[in-house]
């Protein structure tokens, strides 16, 4: 069957591909970055669904004051499959605002289909993935071929802005239970054989130095807000490194990375010493390692830095998102991904951890084993955003072994 289900799909690349391009022409970006909203999109993937002979699209629409239509629609739709175990392939149809227009070589939103790829924004976040499970789904139907697991599709609205009124809202609904196999194909590498299993932890710290600022000329008149800093920055390093020296195989690199970043403008001048200085910290923290034990120490550290440098030292946390517990990678959602990537491209795949955040972590959170995995080129957000079509009908191929339950 599965030498049969990959021939259906290259039979039906023409149609695959057009649905793609149709889905770009459809701008879904936030209205809470200036766009409209997903409403319109939403009812050319419902009209979709039905001409592909599915079940009609559940409608679970979150209030949303700021969009034009007063919610922000999310779609299911369910397959039922020969046993009570669900399988999950969740995809987002918001995209990222278009940018610099002088950028791009075409309309972000009239797709052009040349060299093997379908040009547009939102064609490869997220449109190849969606578009890809849908016509899985729908080779089954028409070939009534009953899978193995109830499929559940699931399009959702907000991935791009934090997800409240996408995988947020349906998780506060009740909609996933804890049996539930998730798959996110919302990210992944060029070769498609990364499945994601695991996330760090992300801090962001900006730390303000407060000193003295003089004239250059007569420096112990004032304190060197930057030199304090500079003392501080490195002492900091060194203690986090130093304190936090774990590693995990899962992650690329295998520790926690603690990574001074930013740096704000002190004075306009060569000739003044700064009173003032303001940095950042970017830290990616293995789950086995607690963040308040890291806070903990940059409490430590500033309080020394203090106390043999003078000045004043304070930080705030701009973002943090502490890990959940990773999948584990015998997990059957785990397995069954593993087994029909094989069957499609022949390789063995790598199951790894990121050091940044995805939506998986929504699922984890409640306990639910989640992955994270795609084929696709790096050019999400970027101008001139393309899917290419070889990963799109291989995603196709991929999720309609997983539906059937190629183990």
């Amino acid at each position: 069957m599965k030498t049969q289900i990959m021939q259906w799909v290259d039979d039906q690349k023409d149609e695959i591909v057009q649905s793609v391009a149709a889905l770009v022409h459809y701008p879904s970006v936030s209205p809470h970055e200036g766009g409209t909203g997903g409403v319109k999109k939403a009812q050319y993937i419902a009209q979709l669904v039905e001409k592909l002979g599915l079940p009609q699209a559940e409608w679970h629409n979150a209030p949303d004051e700021k969009a034009p239509e007063g919610y922000r629609p999310n779609l299911i739709v369910r397959l039922p499959g020969a046993t009570s175990k669900r399988l999950w392939i969740i995809s987002h149809m918001d995209v990222v605002p278009e940018g610099d227009l002088a950028l791009w070589h075409t309309d972000p939103f009239t797709a052009v289909v040349k060299d093997g790829r379908v040009y547009g924004r939102g064609s490869n976040d997220n449109g190849q993935e969606l578009i890809a499970s849908l016509y899985a789904a729908s080779l089954l139907t028409k070939r009534g071929i009953q899978p193995k697991y109830e499929v559940c599709l699931c399009f959702v609205a907000d991935e791009e802005v934090g997800s409240v009124y996408g995988i947020q809202h349906l998780i506060q609904e009740g909609i996933f239970q804890k049996g539930d196999c998730i798959v996110v194909p919302d990210g992944g590498n060029d070769k498609g054989d990364f499945i994601e299993v695991a996330e760090k932890s992300i801090l962001w710290l900006e730390f303000s130095v407060e000193g003295e600022q003089v004239h250059a000329s007569c420096p112990d008149l004032g304190l060197n807000a930057c030199r304090i800093a500079n003392v501080f920055a490195v002492e900091l390093d060194r203690a986090l490194h130093g304190a936090f020296p774990d590693k995990d195989s899962l992650f690329n690199p295998s520790v926690s990375t603690f990574e001074p970043t930013r740096r704000n403008s002190n004075v306009g001048n060569v000739n003044t010493i700064p009173g003032k200085e303001t940095f950042c910290f970017d830290c990616r923290i293995l789950p086995s390692v607690n963040v308040d034990a890291v806070l903990n120490v940059v409490s430590q550290v500033k309080n020394q830095v203090e106390r043999a440098e003078g000045g004043s030292i304070s930080f705030s946390i701009l973002q943090r998102t502490d890990s959940t517990l990773p999948t584990p990678s015998d997990a059957p959602v785990v397995r069954l991904l593993e087994s029909s990537l094989r069957e499609v491209y022949g390789f063995e795949p790598v199951i790894g951890g990121v050091g940044g955040g995805t939506c998986a972590a929504f699922f984890r959170k409640e306990g639910i084993p989640a992955v994270v995995w795609a084929h696709e080129a790096d050019v999400a957000h970027m101008p001139n955003e393309y899917c290419e079509i070889e990963h799109l009908l291989n995603e196709t191929k991929v999720f309609a072994l997983m539906m059937v339950g190629m183990e």
